[in-house]
């Protein structure tokens, strides 16, 4: 635990990419595998499940160094982070301990779940007393299930990569699926990871293995531009940007693989897929979406939207009604892999190419390739998106071969005339719509993490139950609010529908921050009721109805998009424009 922790404050400590690298690879080199296998899957994204609640480890650590709550709560607000602020109170340690993070992790917390509260606060007390205050705060992160840190998996696997003298492209495909829980990091699968083999060649742990996802980047400039910059459409497969979940099917063995891409295996969740891929040969992974496709008398019908998808998501019985309500379909729109051989390296139109000729004959879905004579007709068609069902347009180079991540090589738009023709380009754009938008109004705030963790930049905002009449009205409903007098049945008031903490530059932060500060009413721990003052443009994605929310109405991807000073309150929109948006 003492090595890992120290990793983790070195991470911590710098945001240069090859220091943190550096670091990576030295522990890599010091560590025994099995604490390197826990290693890999915390930093590259593993969710430890909280086996002891936050509030539970602050009481014990009050009781531990015989502080008061008042007392520990004016330490939490001044440090901006729980785990470091039970870890800063805490008297030093008096059995110090070099147990290593594996055995931390499998014989000290996993077995705390489930285990009596006397039982818990003893062994927190005991494993307290034989850290320092790194090591404390490292714990406390774990138990907890807070645990983050900054440093990708890029990154992990670049580690990895050098630690071993293996190609990182193959690393990050051995990677996909680490992080599934239901798995344990162990020091055989870690020896996996970093496993000598020609590169190519088929090993028995790659089996199901998928490929690491090529993501693209947001394309944001005005389309009148879009021939200066990206040259002719003819250079482009333009396809619809559909509102599902990425994933590839892995057929190998003559078995088939679903995979998320969270990196989840989802086979059993979508029985339709497995089906649907039995008929492909051996050796086939394809790259696609998985959709809810509803069928129509007319025609092929059109893409559900992605509120019945996660339906089935969170599905462990899947029932003939569920089934019929939400039939899912895997829309198919590149070829990695064929007869065994990783094409990834082939052009984006040779890719396709193939596709088309593997799915011929089959009952997969294929997205179809949209053409048009200018981007500006692209353009017009773009905003029919929402009526189709879909995003927007995914831009595809015809030249490009199929990443890792995202790719920064021959991103801008602007280089790629200037790239060499020896050199493979990577390039991939998303030119999603414009997202939905509404005024709402600031109500609670609680501070972030990390950097921000001195700074509230989390936020909860409402919107008017329905419209105010005037300013009068609006004016009265926030003198009740500052009187904390509970909002009347039936009477104008604030309904919470979303939390949004992106957004913002860090000035705009800092400058919520202080009228949060000077506007609270009440604190609920971490959390700030603020008396509302401000007026935000918020944009999402997609809405639906959700009986889990007060307001009744779920957004998706909610982000701030500007701060409204230029809009009283009283002009916030209601519920009834959210109604609107979700007609449309």
């Amino acid at each position: 635990m003492r090595r890992f922790a120290a990793l983790f404050a070195e991470l911590d400590a710098t945001t240069s990419t090859n220091a943190k690298v550096d670091a990576l690879q030295r522990y890599f080199e010091q560590a025994p595998e099995r604490d390197a296998a826990w290693a890999v899957y915390f930093l590259a994204g593993g969710k430890p499940r909280q086996v002891v609640s936050m509030a539970h480890l602050a009481g014990l650590a009050c009781e531990v160094a015989g502080i008061d709550g008042w007392l520990f709560d004016e330490c939490y607000q001044v440090v901006g982070d729980l785990a470091e602020t039970i870890a800063l109170v805490l008297p030093p340690g008096s059995e110090p301990t070099d147990v290593g993070l594996a055995q931390w992790v499998e014989e000290r917390l996993l077995p705390l779940r489930g285990s009596s509260e006397p039982e818990i606060a003893a062994r927190v007390k005991s494993y307290w007393s034989e850290l320092d205050t790194p090591g404390r705060f490292l714990l406390t992160k774990l138990v907890g299930g807070g645990f983050r840190v900054g440093v990708s998996k890029l990154l992990v696997q670049r580690a990895l990569a050098a630690h071993a003298g293996v190609d990182a492209k193959r690393v990050a495909q051995r990677m996909m699926g680490y992080t599934d829980a239901k798995v344990m990091p162990s020091a055989q699968r870690f020896r996996a990871l970093i496993a000598q083999h020609d590169e190519g060649a088929a090993v028995p742990q790659d089996e199901g293995q998928p490929y690491p996802f090529f993501l693209a980047h947001q394309l944001d400039a005005p389309p009148e531009v879009f021939a200066a910059r990206l040259g002719p459409v003819s250079n482009w497969q333009v396809e619809w940007k559909y509102d599902g979940i990425r994933g590839q099917i892995v057929k190998r063995s003559g078995r088939v693989w679903v995979w998320s891409r969270g990196e989840e295996l989802v086979t059993e969740r979508f029985p339709e897929i497995e089906s649907l891929a039995q008929a492909l040969p051996d050796g086939t992974v394809l790259d696609g979406e998985i959709v809810v496709w509803k069928s129509a008398e007319s025609g092929e019908g059109a893409p559900a939207p992605f509120a019945l998808l996660q339906q089935r998501i969170g599905r462990k019985n899947l029932t003939k009604k569920v089934l019929a309500e939400a039939p899912v379909t895997f829309v198919a729109y590149d070829l990695l892999e064929q007869d065994g051989s990783d094409i990834r390296a082939l052009s984006q139109r040779e890719r396709r190419e193939r596709l088309e000729a593997l799915l011929r004959d089959t009952r997969l879905r294929i997205s179809p390739i949209e053409i048009d004579s200018s981007w500006l007709e692209f353009a017009r068609r773009r905003e029919q998106s929402r009526e189709r069902g879909v995003e927007g347009f995914m831009l595809k180079h015809v030249a490009s071969a199929y990443g890792t991540g995202r790719q920064k090589r021959g991103q801008s738009p602007n280089s790629l005339a200037a790239k060499s023709g020896s050199d493979p380009i990577f390039v991939w754009w998303k030119w999603k719509i414009d997202p939905m938008t509404i005024d709402c109004v600031l109500v609670y705030a609680q501070a972030g993490h990390g950097r921000r963790a001195s700074v509230y930049t989390d936020y909860t905002f409402a919107v008017w139950n329905r419209r105010p009449r005037d300013k009068a009205e609006a004016d009265a409903v926030l003198e009740s609010m500052a009187r904390r007098e509970p909002p009347q049945p039936g009477a104008l008031q604030l309904v919470a529908f979303a939390k949004a903490y992106s957004g913002l530059t860090d000035e705009e932060f800092r400058q919520v921050d202080a009228i949060i500060r000077r506007t609270t009413l009440e604190k609920f721990g971490p959390v700030r009721s603020v008396k509302p003052s401000l007026v935000f443009e918020l944009g999402f994605e997609g809405i639906n109805r959700s009986a889990r929310h007060k307001s009744g109405i779920a957004v998706r991807f909610p982000r701030m998009l500007r701060i409204r000073f230029d809009k009283p309150l009283h002009e916030a929109d209601s519920l009834q424009e959210l109604e609107s948006l979700l007609k449309q």
